[in-house]
């Protein structure tokens, strides 16, 4: 799916430096006949760079606000540096991509293992390791060395470079085998270790802290071998301008801790959601979510939400349980005040359908009324603290935030005075007084993370709609090639 990137006067300004430069490149020695700043001329004379990737949650992805994913962020800045457009295909496997960016395109950003054997590309200097992890299916006896796989049925992924390192470790323990495919994903595959298809799998450290939330079957039991290399694809015989221009740029974003912030960014969090409750949720998501999802939907076109953003929430306040009760009063799947109830006109809040109806035109009611200089997820987090603590109380965090020297209108600066409402220094120079504040700030965040769990199953089934419809008549068996033990 192509992604276009904006030209700015400063991009221009940058582009015709760098134009500068690869005629000067061009102006080098050849080699094979191909001046050695050939590609980056190309690249910048045509004014846009095309970037061969995968759509998955580590690599690429449609996000709530648009494209996203740790190497969209980086190849997006890359074409920011070079003054030129992006355009990207997405459908491809790992095996696809380096195939393509030997015949099309300008470079591979696919999760790529940097591997100098390979013939027909050049590969960036490297951009972040991969350590590659065995997983196995919850249940099982937790294998914590290699020879405990003996027995196992283990998968991997075809290119990503786990194969290469199992290949090394079969020189030492020849009766390891597992299973390769060219044709799923890491959450295909591990959905196939969750399942029972697969015992265990090899993917990424990283791979695994993204995706564990999702598949709560599956524990991590062990590294295996020496970590890999993540690095960018090029395609040989077309000179070194645009490798070396890739190379200068990701040596200023690590100087600048900027690509170390990237990978924190994409990578870092893990357990933000403990086992027990990503497990719960998932269950309730299947079980509990399928009774209400087109009140959800039908209360999300009416007020302009995404319906798992109103479906997350409906969570946090009630785990969707349509006569939930608080200590206080408030009552129904979302949670409403008797007052708030009357003013919406909701005269019956345990009725599930008033009650989510209800809660998503109050959510909106409060997003309305905040000031018109919060913006974007800014607005939408403020309007969802204030479901939580009042509007009342959000004001008065502002103002403390404007007291503490930081943005009123950035979320992150607010949520870092909202605690403070339970301390006196800083609640007796409010209009509301005391509030527990930390309470909207553990909201927000499982809010957040429940919806990201909702996206990630939705777009989970699309994509197991969408691989049946490409092996209609195929065992989930097929999709692997056995590679054998070497006795």
């Amino acid at each position: 799916m192509p992604a276009f990137a904006t030209v700015s006067s400063r991009r221009l300004w940058r582009g015709t430096a760098l134009l500068c430069s690869a005629l000067l490149l061009a102006l080098l020695p050849h080699h094979g006949g191909t001046p050695q700043g050939a590609h980056l001329q190309e690249v910048l004379a045509r004014d846009f760079l095309s970037v061969h990737t995968r759509n998955t949650p580590t690599t690429y992805y449609e996000g709530r606000e648009g494209p996203t994913g740790f190497e969209y962020e980086l190849v997006r800045r890359f074409a920011n540096h070079l003054g030129v457009s992006l355009t990207l295909d997405a459908d491809h496997h790992i095996p696809d991509v380096i195939e393509a960016v030997r015949e099309e395109g300008d470079l591979g950003a696919a999760a790529l293992p940097l591997d100098p054997t390979l013939e027909g590309v050049l590969f960036s200097r490297p951009i972040m390791p991969l350590q590659p992890l065995l997983v196995y299916r919850r249940g099982l006896h937790p294998p914590e060395k290699i020879e405990e796989l003996k027995g196992l049925e283990i998968g991997t992924l075809r290119g990503s470079g786990t194969g290469r390192v199992l290949r090394e470790l079969q020189v030492e323990h020849p009766w390891l085998s597992w299973k390769e495919s060219a044709e799923l994903e890491v959450a295909e595959l591990l959905g196939q270790v969750a399942g029972g298809t697969l015992d265990a799998a090899v993917i990424f450290e990283h791979q695994f802290r993204l995706n564990r939330l999702f598949f709560p079957e599956v524990e991590d039991g062990f590294t295996l071998g020496k970590p890999l290399s993540l690095a960018w694809a090029f395609p040989a015989g077309r000179g070194l301008g645009l490798v070396g221009e890739a190379n200068r740029f990701l040596d200023a974003l690590r100087r600048s801790e900027e690509l170390d912030a990237l990978v924190a960014r994409y990578f870092g969090h893990d357990d933000y959601l403990e086992y027990v409750g990503a497990r719960t949720f998932i269950a309730h998501a299947r079980k509990r979510l399928p009774r209400y999802g087109e009140l959800f939907r039908e209360a999300a076109r009416n007020t302009g939400f995404d319906w798992k953003l109103l479906a997350a929430l409906g969570y946090q306040e009630s785990h969707w349980e349509p006569r939930a009760t608080s200590p206080t009063g408030v009552r129904g799947l979302m949670m409403l005040t008797n007052a708030t109830a009357g003013d919406l006109g909701v005269d019956n809040r345990l009725d599930p359908a008033q009650s989510i109806h209800g809660g998503a035109r109050y959510l909106r009611q409060i997003e309305e009324r905040l000031p018109a200089s919060i913006e974007g997820d800014d607005r939408l987090f403020m309007a969802m603290a204030s479901y939580n603590v009042g509007l009342g109380h959000l004001y008065d965090a502002r103002k403390i935030t404007e007291m503490r020297g930081g943005d009123p209108d950035r979320w992150r600066d607010v949520r870092d005075s909202l605690p403070l409402l339970q301390e006196r220094e800083w609640h007796s120079k409010t209009r509301y007084g005391y509030a527990r504040g930390g309470e909207p700030v553990i909201y927000v965040r499982n809010i957040r993370r429940y919806y990201e769990i909702l996206a990630y199953l939705d777009r989970s089934q699309e994509q197991f709609h969408e691989l049946n419809a490409r092996l209609p008549d195929r065992a989930d068996t097929e999709l692997f090639e056995q590679v054998p033990p070497v006795l």
